[in-house]
C-alpha cells in the first residue's frame, strides 16, 4: 500500500499483549494497515429501564458498554516481491500474521493440557482458563483495554501451496471499564485515563447556549 511522497508519517494502531496483572508486555501486534473504519455504539446504562420511575430517569449506574468493530487487511504482496528478504512469507503466506491475531482468543495449549490433567486427578473446582490483558491501541491518546468478542477470517487469495496470501479480518470488541477491571489494575488505570480525557475535551466546549439560538438557558 503505498503514500505521497511527502506525506506525514502514519502511526501504526494494533494489541499490546500484557500478561494477567498488567505488569509485563508479552508481545505486541501491529496493524499492517490501518483500519479504515472504527465503528463504536455505546449502551448507556440508566438505573431502570421501566417508565414512570421519576427518582431513577436520570440516574446513570455506570459507564456505558461500549463496543467497537474494525476490519483488518492482510497481504502479503509487497513482501513476497522481496522472496530474499521474506522467506517465512515465501514459505507460509500470512498464516503467522493470522495466528499471531488468533492467539490473542485462544489458550495457550500447555493451559489447555494443565486443566485436563487437574480434571483427570479429580479436582472439584478448576478456575477458568487464565487470560492476558489485551489493549487496542490506536494512537497515543487512546488505549483502550478490550475483550475480543467477535472474530472473523474472510480469506481471499491464495499461493500455489493454498496458503493464504490476502485476507480481512473482522474483529468486534467489547471495552472493559472498572465494572470489568479492579480498581488498581493495569486495565482499570487505563479505562480512568480515557474517560478524564473525555471529559476534558467536552470541558472545552463551554456552556454557553447563544449558539443554539437561546438567549438564556431553557
Amino acid at each position: 500500500m503505498t503514500t505521497f511522497p511527502g506525506a506525514p508519517r502514519t502511526l501504526r494502531g494494533g494489541f499490546v499483549v500484557m500478561d494477567a496483572d498488567g505488569r509485563a508486555v508479552v508481545r505486541t501486534i501491529p496493524f499492517q494497515y490501518n483500519p479504515e473504519t472504527l465503528t463504536r455504539t455505546l449502551a448507556p446504562r440508566g438505573a431502570t429501564a421501566e417508565t414512570g420511575d421519576r427518582l431513577e430517569a436520570l440516574r446513570l449506574v455506570g459507564p456505558p458498554v461500549e463496543t467497537l468493530k474494525i476490519e483488518l487487511v492482510l497481504d502479503a504482496t509487497d513482501r513476497l516481491e522481496k522472496p530474499d528478504q521474506n522467506p517465512t512469507t515465501v514459505a507460509e503466506g500470512i498464516a503467522a500474521d493470522l495466528a499471531e491475531l488468533e492467539t490473542m482468543i485462544v489458550p495457550p495449549v500447555a493451559d489447555i493440557e494443565a486443566a485436563e490433567l487437574l480434571a483427570r486427578q479429580g479436582t472439584l473446582e478448576i478456575l477458568p482458563l487464565p487470560s492476558p490483558l489485551l489493549i487496542l491501541v490506536l494512537g497515543p491518546n487512546r488505549t483502550i483495554p478490550v475483550r475480543i468478542t467477535e472474530f472473523s477470517v474472510t480469506e481471499e487469495a491464495f499461493d500455489t501451496r493454498l496458503n493464504p496470501i490476502l485476507a480481512r479480518v473482522s474483529l468486534g470488541m467489547r471495552a472493559l471499564s472498572t465494572d470489568d477491571l479492579p480498581f488498581g489494575s493495569k486495565g482499570a488505570g487505563l479505562f480512568l485515563t480515557a474517560a478524564r480525557r473525555r471529559e476534558t475535551l467536552a470541558a472545552r466546549r463551554g456552556a454557553g447556549v447563544q449558539a443554539l439560538g437561546l438567549a438564556g438557558a431553557p
